[in-house]
């Protein structure tokens, strides 16, 4: 399953990268008042893209804080005072310990 995130991962940024390598011509952004200003297509592209993610976050940040403050904290579960006892017979697999998370 990894080697496959891999390999859409690659796909991905090869993608991007030959995007990037077709639009290399120049573009004029055309301001307010006049003002222009030059850059690389792919430029004005990473840019856009940047500054709507970066509002969307700060769109939403008043959102977050309010449902954060109405959750409560969560607490870290008391640590036993001994060890626990094996259990007696065979434990069924998968209700012993929780399912094991894989990072992408």
């Amino acid at each position: 399953m990894r080697a496959l995130v891999w390999v859409l991962r690659g796909f991905v940024f090869f993608g991007l990268f030959a995007f990037a390598l077709n639009n290399q011509q120049t573009v004029v952004v055309h301001w307010f008042f006049g003002i222009d200003w030059s850059a690389s297509l792919v430029v004005v592209v990473l840019i856009a893209f940047a500054v709507g993610t970066a509002l969307g976050v700060l769109a939403m940040l008043p959102a977050w804080w309010r449902l954060r403050r109405r959750l409560p904290a969560v607490a870290a579960p008391p640590a036993p005072s001994s060890p626990r006892a094996a259990p007696a017979g065979p434990v069924p697999s998968g209700f012993d310990a929780p399912p094991p998370r894989e990072l992408l």
